[in-house]
Protein backbone atom coordinates (compact mmCIF):
# COMPACT_ATOMS: atom_id res chain seq x y z
CA UNK A 1 0.00 0.00 0.00
CA UNK A 2 1.61 3.46 -0.94
CA UNK A 3 1.36 6.01 1.33
CA UNK A 4 1.09 10.12 1.41
CA UNK A 5 4.82 10.00 2.16
CA UNK A 6 6.11 8.59 -0.66
CA UNK A 7 3.63 10.26 -2.81
CA UNK A 8 5.59 13.69 -1.24
CA UNK A 9 8.56 11.87 -1.78
CA UNK A 10 8.85 12.00 -5.59
CA UNK A 11 7.59 15.24 -5.62
CA UNK A 12 3.73 17.54 -5.34
CA UNK A 13 4.00 20.92 -5.99
CA UNK A 14 1.92 22.01 -8.71
CA UNK A 15 0.34 18.53 -9.38
CA UNK A 16 -3.58 18.82 -8.94
CA UNK A 17 -4.20 16.10 -6.33
CA UNK A 18 -7.59 14.63 -5.08
CA UNK A 19 -7.73 14.13 -1.71
CA UNK A 20 -10.98 12.13 -0.48
CA UNK A 21 -11.83 13.53 3.08
CA UNK A 22 -14.75 12.81 5.94
CA UNK A 23 -16.32 16.00 6.57
CA UNK A 24 -19.62 14.50 7.22
CA UNK A 25 -20.34 16.57 10.60
CA UNK A 26 -23.17 18.27 12.10
CA UNK A 27 -24.74 21.28 11.25
CA UNK A 28 -26.83 23.58 13.40
CA UNK A 29 -30.56 24.27 12.29
CA UNK A 30 -31.55 27.66 11.23
CA UNK A 31 -30.60 30.25 8.22
CA UNK A 32 -27.35 30.41 8.80
CA UNK A 33 -25.93 26.78 9.29
CA UNK A 34 -22.61 26.09 11.00
CA UNK A 35 -20.69 23.23 11.97
CA UNK A 36 -21.52 22.42 15.69
CA UNK A 37 -18.80 19.35 15.98
CA UNK A 38 -15.73 20.23 14.22
CA UNK A 39 -13.92 16.45 15.23
CA UNK A 40 -13.58 15.08 11.37
CA UNK A 41 -12.60 18.40 9.62
CA UNK A 42 -9.83 18.64 12.73
CA UNK A 43 -8.65 15.13 12.41
CA UNK A 44 -8.74 15.62 8.06
CA UNK A 45 -6.12 18.53 8.55
CA UNK A 46 -2.95 17.06 9.29
CA UNK A 47 -2.82 15.78 5.49
CA UNK A 48 -4.35 18.67 3.59
CA UNK A 49 -1.50 20.78 5.59
CA UNK A 50 1.36 18.44 4.71
CA UNK A 51 0.13 18.47 1.02
CA UNK A 52 -0.27 22.06 0.92
CA UNK A 53 2.89 23.00 2.69
CA UNK A 54 4.41 21.28 0.07
CA UNK A 55 3.05 23.18 -2.86
CA UNK A 56 0.00 20.56 -4.19
CA UNK A 57 -2.73 22.19 -5.68
CA UNK A 58 -5.18 20.47 -3.42
CA UNK A 59 -9.11 19.07 -4.38
CA UNK A 60 -10.90 17.58 -2.05
CA UNK A 61 -14.47 15.36 -2.25
CA UNK A 62 -16.74 14.68 0.80
CA UNK A 63 -20.36 14.03 1.39
CA UNK A 64 -22.33 15.33 4.12
CA UNK A 65 -25.35 13.46 5.24
CA UNK A 66 -27.79 11.36 2.92
CA UNK A 67 -29.42 14.20 1.22
CA UNK A 68 -31.90 12.91 -1.59
CA UNK A 69 -31.50 14.85 -4.85
CA UNK A 70 -29.15 17.02 -6.54
CA UNK A 71 -28.64 20.11 -5.00
CA UNK A 72 -30.07 20.21 -1.70
CA UNK A 73 -28.98 23.13 0.26
CA UNK A 74 -29.38 21.46 3.45
CA UNK A 75 -26.60 19.05 2.59
CA UNK A 76 -24.17 21.61 1.12
CA UNK A 77 -20.66 21.84 2.17
CA UNK A 78 -20.97 25.40 2.45
CA UNK A 79 -20.39 25.82 6.07
CA UNK A 80 -17.77 22.60 6.11
CA UNK A 81 -15.66 24.79 3.76
CA UNK A 82 -15.98 28.23 6.55
CA UNK A 83 -15.14 26.41 8.97
CA UNK A 84 -12.15 24.45 7.07
CA UNK A 85 -10.62 27.83 6.28
CA UNK A 86 -10.77 28.96 9.87
CA UNK A 87 -8.98 25.75 11.10
CA UNK A 88 -6.17 25.72 8.02
CA UNK A 89 -6.03 29.52 8.67
CA UNK A 90 -5.93 29.50 4.78
CA UNK A 91 -8.44 30.08 1.79
CA UNK A 92 -10.84 27.49 1.11
CA UNK A 93 -12.68 27.65 -2.53
CA UNK A 94 -15.77 26.05 -2.52
CA UNK A 95 -17.22 24.29 -5.83
CA UNK A 96 -20.85 25.42 -6.66
CA UNK A 97 -21.18 21.55 -8.20
CA UNK A 98 -19.00 18.72 -8.02
CA UNK A 99 -17.81 18.05 -11.44
CA UNK A 100 -19.47 20.45 -13.29
CA UNK A 101 -18.45 24.13 -15.11
CA UNK A 102 -17.78 25.83 -11.54
CA UNK A 103 -15.54 22.54 -10.41
CA UNK A 104 -13.70 22.51 -13.38
CA UNK A 105 -12.98 25.91 -13.70
CA UNK A 106 -11.84 26.34 -10.23
CA UNK A 107 -9.35 23.16 -10.39
CA UNK A 108 -7.99 24.37 -13.56
CA UNK A 109 -7.16 27.95 -12.02
CA UNK A 110 -5.87 25.84 -8.49
CA UNK A 111 -2.54 27.42 -7.82
CA UNK A 112 0.41 25.80 -5.67
CA UNK A 113 -0.55 25.22 -2.16
CA UNK A 114 -4.20 25.88 -2.49
CA UNK A 115 -7.35 24.36 -2.06
CA UNK A 116 -10.75 23.55 -3.56
CA UNK A 117 -13.62 22.05 -1.85
CA UNK A 118 -16.28 20.01 -3.98
CA UNK A 119 -20.32 20.33 -3.29
CA UNK A 120 -21.51 17.42 -1.64
CA UNK A 121 -20.55 14.23 -3.79
CA UNK A 122 -23.35 12.80 -2.67
CA UNK A 123 -25.51 15.45 -4.79
CA UNK A 124 -23.86 13.20 -8.50
CA UNK A 125 -26.32 10.18 -8.53
CA UNK A 126 -23.09 8.25 -9.77
CA UNK A 127 -21.49 8.50 -6.18
CA UNK A 128 -23.44 5.85 -4.59
CA UNK A 129 -25.21 4.24 -7.47
CA UNK A 130 -25.36 0.31 -7.74
CA UNK A 131 -24.07 0.53 -10.87
CA UNK A 132 -20.63 -0.03 -11.96
CA UNK A 133 -20.64 2.17 -15.36
CA UNK A 134 -22.48 4.92 -13.31
CA UNK A 135 -20.92 4.72 -10.49
CA UNK A 136 -17.01 4.68 -12.95
CA UNK A 137 -18.83 7.42 -15.12
CA UNK A 138 -18.66 9.98 -11.98
CA UNK A 139 -15.17 8.36 -11.05
CA UNK A 140 -13.88 9.52 -14.31
CA UNK A 141 -14.97 13.21 -13.86
CA UNK A 142 -13.41 13.23 -10.63
CA UNK A 143 -10.47 12.01 -12.08
CA UNK A 144 -10.23 14.62 -14.60
CA UNK A 145 -10.52 17.60 -12.22
CA UNK A 146 -6.51 16.80 -11.58
CA UNK A 147 -5.53 16.19 -15.00
CA UNK A 148 -5.30 12.87 -15.08
CA UNK A 149 -2.43 10.75 -14.32
CA UNK A 150 -0.28 12.31 -17.05
CA UNK A 151 -0.68 15.39 -16.00
CA UNK A 152 0.35 14.24 -12.57
CA UNK A 153 -2.99 13.61 -10.86
CA UNK A 154 -2.96 11.47 -8.30
CA UNK A 155 -5.52 10.40 -5.15
CA UNK A 156 -5.39 10.17 -1.48
CA UNK A 157 -7.65 8.09 0.46
CA UNK A 158 -7.85 9.91 3.44
CA UNK A 159 -12.10 9.14 4.69
CA UNK A 160 -12.23 6.40 6.99
CA UNK A 161 -15.15 7.10 7.81
CA UNK A 162 -16.14 6.09 4.40
CA UNK A 163 -13.96 3.38 3.26
CA UNK A 164 -16.73 0.67 3.79
CA UNK A 165 -18.41 2.32 1.38
CA UNK A 166 -17.97 1.00 -2.53
CA UNK A 167 -18.51 4.62 -4.05
CA UNK A 168 -17.23 6.65 -6.50
CA UNK A 169 -14.96 8.63 -4.76
CA UNK A 170 -13.68 6.18 -2.33
CA UNK A 171 -13.44 2.77 -4.34
CA UNK A 172 -13.85 4.15 -8.46
CA UNK A 173 -11.94 6.88 -8.40
CA UNK A 174 -8.49 5.06 -6.95
CA UNK A 175 -8.79 2.58 -10.39
CA UNK A 176 -8.32 5.44 -12.73
CA UNK A 177 -5.51 7.82 -10.42
CA UNK A 178 -2.34 6.35 -8.77
CA UNK A 179 -3.39 6.33 -4.82
CA UNK A 180 -1.97 6.47 -2.16
CA UNK A 181 -3.58 5.79 1.66
CA UNK A 182 -3.72 8.88 3.74
CA UNK A 183 -1.96 9.20 6.59
CA UNK A 184 -5.65 9.34 9.22
CA UNK A 185 -6.37 6.15 7.33
CA UNK A 186 -3.13 4.62 7.62
CA UNK A 187 -3.28 5.28 11.58
CA UNK A 188 -6.62 3.70 12.38
CA UNK A 189 -5.82 0.70 10.08
CA UNK A 190 -3.18 -0.02 12.46
CA UNK A 191 -4.84 0.60 15.63
CA UNK A 192 -7.90 -2.10 14.59
CA UNK A 193 -5.32 -4.51 13.61
CA UNK A 194 -3.51 -4.20 17.50
CA UNK A 195 -6.97 -5.21 18.06
CA UNK A 196 -8.10 -7.53 15.54
CA UNK A 197 -3.94 -9.09 16.70
CA UNK A 198 -2.80 -10.26 19.70
CA UNK A 199 -4.21 -7.51 21.96
CA UNK A 200 -2.69 -7.07 25.51
CA UNK A 201 -5.33 -8.77 28.27
CA UNK A 202 -7.76 -8.00 30.07
CA UNK A 203 -9.58 -7.50 26.69
CA UNK A 204 -12.94 -5.43 27.62
CA UNK A 205 -15.28 -4.08 24.87
CA UNK A 206 -18.09 -1.63 25.62
CA UNK A 207 -21.25 -1.43 23.43
CA UNK A 208 -24.26 0.77 23.32
CA UNK A 209 -26.00 2.24 20.86
CA UNK A 210 -29.94 2.08 19.99
CA UNK A 211 -30.04 -0.97 17.47
CA UNK A 212 -28.73 -4.51 18.95
CA UNK A 213 -29.39 -5.67 15.24
CA UNK A 214 -26.38 -3.07 14.12
CA UNK A 215 -24.12 -4.68 16.38
CA UNK A 216 -24.83 -8.75 16.41
CA UNK A 217 -21.74 -9.56 13.87
CA UNK A 218 -19.06 -7.95 15.87
CA UNK A 219 -21.02 -9.09 18.60
CA UNK A 220 -20.42 -12.55 17.08
CA UNK A 221 -17.09 -12.19 15.73
CA UNK A 222 -15.59 -10.41 19.51
CA UNK A 223 -17.04 -12.66 22.03
CA UNK A 224 -14.22 -15.57 21.06
CA UNK A 225 -12.09 -12.58 21.59
CA UNK A 226 -12.29 -10.75 24.58
CA UNK A 227 -12.60 -11.15 28.17
CA UNK A 228 -15.55 -9.36 28.90
CA UNK A 229 -17.82 -7.41 26.42
CA UNK A 230 -20.39 -4.47 28.43
CA UNK A 231 -23.79 -3.72 27.17
CA UNK A 232 -25.76 -0.57 27.72
CA UNK A 233 -27.53 2.13 25.44
CA UNK A 234 -30.66 1.10 24.37
CA UNK A 235 -29.57 -2.23 22.49
CA UNK A 236 -29.12 -3.45 26.29
CA UNK A 237 -32.92 -3.86 26.23
CA UNK A 238 -33.26 -6.69 24.06
CA UNK A 239 -30.85 -8.68 25.79
CA UNK A 240 -32.79 -7.75 28.98
CA UNK A 241 -35.84 -9.47 27.18
CA UNK A 242 -33.17 -12.32 26.88
CA UNK A 243 -33.32 -12.66 29.72
CA UNK A 244 -36.85 -13.11 30.12
CA UNK A 245 -37.36 -8.78 31.72
CA UNK A 246 -40.17 -6.81 30.94
CA UNK A 247 -38.80 -3.79 29.49
CA UNK A 248 -41.45 -1.39 29.61
CA UNK A 249 -41.53 1.20 26.76
CA UNK A 250 -38.18 0.69 25.67
CA UNK A 251 -36.47 0.35 22.72
CA UNK A 252 -36.76 -3.43 21.55
CA UNK A 253 -36.11 -5.75 18.57
CA UNK A 254 -38.25 -8.62 19.57
CA UNK A 255 -37.26 -10.53 16.57
CA UNK A 256 -33.34 -10.65 17.68
CA UNK A 257 -34.27 -12.01 21.46
CA UNK A 258 -33.49 -15.79 20.25
CA UNK A 259 -30.00 -14.26 18.85
CA UNK A 260 -28.81 -12.07 21.95
CA UNK A 261 -30.04 -15.15 24.31
CA UNK A 262 -27.59 -17.53 22.68
CA UNK A 263 -25.00 -14.94 23.09
CA UNK A 264 -25.70 -14.81 26.47
CA UNK A 265 -24.45 -18.14 27.05
CA UNK A 266 -20.65 -17.28 26.07
CA UNK A 267 -18.42 -17.63 29.48
CA UNK A 268 -15.01 -17.01 30.24
CA UNK A 269 -12.23 -19.77 31.35
CA UNK A 270 -13.29 -19.51 34.87
CA UNK A 271 -17.35 -20.11 33.81
CA UNK A 272 -18.17 -16.19 34.39
CA UNK A 273 -20.92 -14.99 31.28
CA UNK A 274 -18.68 -12.98 29.34
CA UNK A 275 -21.42 -10.49 28.73
CA UNK A 276 -22.55 -7.95 31.40
CA UNK A 277 -25.58 -6.07 31.57
CA UNK A 278 -26.95 -3.17 33.20
CA UNK A 279 -28.32 -3.88 37.01
CA UNK A 280 -29.78 -0.64 36.80
CA UNK A 281 -31.76 2.40 34.23
CA UNK A 282 -32.44 5.65 34.25
CA UNK A 283 -36.08 5.80 32.80
CA UNK A 284 -38.89 8.22 31.73
CA UNK A 285 -42.16 8.63 30.13
CA UNK A 286 -40.52 11.18 27.05
CA UNK A 287 -37.76 11.82 25.46
CA UNK A 288 -37.66 14.92 26.46
CA UNK A 289 -35.53 17.41 28.34
CA UNK A 290 -38.95 18.16 30.60
CA UNK A 291 -39.20 14.69 31.54
CA UNK A 292 -39.46 13.31 35.23
CA UNK A 293 -36.20 10.45 35.22
CA UNK A 294 -36.41 7.70 37.88
CA UNK A 295 -33.70 5.35 39.06
CA UNK A 296 -34.59 1.53 38.91
CA UNK A 297 -33.92 -2.07 38.41
CA UNK A 298 -32.95 -3.25 35.06
CA UNK A 299 -35.63 -6.26 36.08
CA UNK A 300 -38.29 -3.56 37.29
CA UNK A 301 -39.18 -1.13 34.22
CA UNK A 302 -41.99 0.24 34.45
CA UNK A 303 -44.67 -1.04 31.60
CA UNK A 304 -45.32 2.82 30.69
CA UNK A 305 -41.47 4.08 30.67
CA UNK A 306 -38.80 4.04 28.54
CA UNK A 307 -35.10 3.10 29.81
CA UNK A 308 -32.60 6.17 28.03
CA UNK A 309 -29.92 5.34 30.19
CA UNK A 310 -27.48 3.10 32.53
CA UNK A 311 -27.89 3.68 36.13
CA UNK A 312 -25.04 4.64 38.60
CA UNK A 313 -24.79 0.97 39.74
CA UNK A 314 -24.49 0.05 36.04
CA UNK A 315 -21.65 2.63 35.85
CA UNK A 316 -19.83 1.33 39.20
CA UNK A 317 -20.11 -2.17 37.86
CA UNK A 318 -18.75 -1.58 34.18
CA UNK A 319 -15.83 0.68 35.68
CA UNK A 320 -14.90 -1.79 38.09
CA UNK A 321 -14.72 -4.37 34.70
CA UNK A 322 -12.89 -1.65 33.00
CA UNK A 323 -10.27 -0.80 35.81
CA UNK A 324 -8.12 -3.76 35.28
CA UNK A 325 -8.39 -3.75 31.55
CA UNK A 326 -5.12 -3.16 29.48
CA UNK A 327 -7.42 -3.21 25.83
CA UNK A 328 -10.51 -1.47 25.16
CA UNK A 329 -12.40 -0.54 22.30
CA UNK A 330 -15.83 1.69 23.04
CA UNK A 331 -18.57 1.90 20.77
CA UNK A 332 -22.00 3.41 21.55
CA UNK A 333 -23.50 5.69 24.16
CA UNK A 334 -24.78 4.44 27.02
CA UNK A 335 -27.81 6.58 26.71
CA UNK A 336 -29.37 9.71 24.96
CA UNK A 337 -26.42 12.06 26.18
CA UNK A 338 -27.79 14.85 24.10
CA UNK A 339 -30.01 15.30 27.73
CA UNK A 340 -28.44 16.24 30.54
CA UNK A 341 -30.66 13.56 32.87
CA UNK A 342 -29.25 11.24 30.25
CA UNK A 343 -26.29 11.90 30.09
CA UNK A 344 -24.37 10.52 33.22
CA UNK A 345 -24.22 6.95 31.75
CA UNK A 346 -22.27 7.80 29.08
CA UNK A 347 -19.71 10.05 30.79
CA UNK A 348 -19.25 7.86 33.84
CA UNK A 349 -18.30 4.67 30.99
CA UNK A 350 -16.46 7.18 28.98
CA UNK A 351 -14.17 8.47 31.61
CA UNK A 352 -13.43 5.01 33.15
CA UNK A 353 -12.04 4.11 29.70
CA UNK A 354 -10.27 7.20 29.67
CA UNK A 355 -8.79 6.19 32.92
CA UNK A 356 -7.33 2.81 31.03
CA UNK A 357 -3.39 1.78 31.82
CA UNK A 358 -2.94 0.58 28.48
CA UNK A 359 -4.49 1.35 24.89
CA UNK A 360 -8.42 3.01 24.92
CA UNK A 361 -9.58 3.19 21.08
CA UNK A 362 -13.44 5.27 21.15
CA UNK A 363 -14.79 3.58 17.95
CA UNK A 364 -16.14 7.11 15.74
CA UNK A 365 -19.40 8.05 15.45
CA UNK A 366 -21.63 8.93 18.59
CA UNK A 367 -18.72 7.95 20.92
CA UNK A 368 -16.39 10.07 19.79
CA UNK A 369 -19.10 12.92 19.53
CA UNK A 370 -19.94 11.79 23.18
CA UNK A 371 -16.26 12.67 24.54
CA UNK A 372 -16.50 15.98 22.68
CA UNK A 373 -19.85 17.20 23.75
CA UNK A 374 -19.79 15.82 27.26
CA UNK A 375 -16.29 18.40 27.44
CA UNK A 376 -14.21 15.04 27.92
CA UNK A 377 -10.36 15.32 27.78
CA UNK A 378 -9.84 14.00 24.14
CA UNK A 379 -6.20 13.21 24.38
CA UNK A 380 -6.96 11.35 27.96
CA UNK A 381 -7.74 8.31 24.84
CA UNK A 382 -5.31 6.57 22.81
CA UNK A 383 -7.08 6.75 19.66
CA UNK A 384 -10.53 8.37 18.86
CA UNK A 385 -11.72 6.76 15.99
CA UNK A 386 -12.97 8.74 12.71
CA UNK A 387 -15.46 6.14 11.78
CA UNK A 388 -17.80 4.31 13.43
CA UNK A 389 -19.25 2.16 10.64
CA UNK A 390 -15.91 1.55 9.63
CA UNK A 391 -14.50 0.41 12.59
CA UNK A 392 -17.50 -2.30 13.41
CA UNK A 393 -16.87 -3.66 9.73
CA UNK A 394 -13.22 -3.66 10.22
CA UNK A 395 -13.78 -5.49 13.89
CA UNK A 396 -15.86 -8.33 12.10
CA UNK A 397 -14.00 -9.23 9.66
CA UNK A 398 -15.14 -7.73 6.53
CA UNK A 399 -13.12 -6.32 3.38
CA UNK A 400 -13.60 -2.65 3.60
CA UNK A 401 -13.69 -1.73 -0.34
CA UNK A 402 -11.60 1.96 -0.30
CA UNK A 403 -9.19 0.34 1.58
CA UNK A 404 -9.06 -3.21 -0.31
CA UNK A 405 -8.89 -0.84 -3.58
CA UNK A 406 -4.93 0.89 -2.21
CA UNK A 407 -3.81 -2.89 -2.12
CA UNK A 408 -3.86 -2.97 -5.79
CA UNK A 409 -1.31 -1.17 -8.35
Amino acid sequence: MRTLDGLIKHGVKGRRILVRCDLNVPLSEGAKRTVTDDGRIRASLPVLTKLLDHGARVIVAAHLGRPAGPADAAYSLGPVADRLAQLLGRPVEMALDTVGPSARLLADGLGDGALLLLENVRFHPGETSKDDAERHAFASCLALLTGGEDDGGAFVEDAFGAVHRKHASVFDVATLLPHYCGDLVRDELNVLRELTGEPERPYVVVLGGSKVSDKLAVIDSLLPKVDRLLVGGAMCFTFLAAQGHEVGDSLLEADQIEACRALLTATSADGTPKIVLPSDVVVAADVTEEAAAEIVAADAIPAVSKGLDIGPETVKTFAAALADAKTVFWNGPMGVFEIAQFAAGTKGVAEAVAAVDGLSVVGGGDSAAAVRALGLDVTAFGHISTGGGASLEFLEGKTLPGVAVLDEA
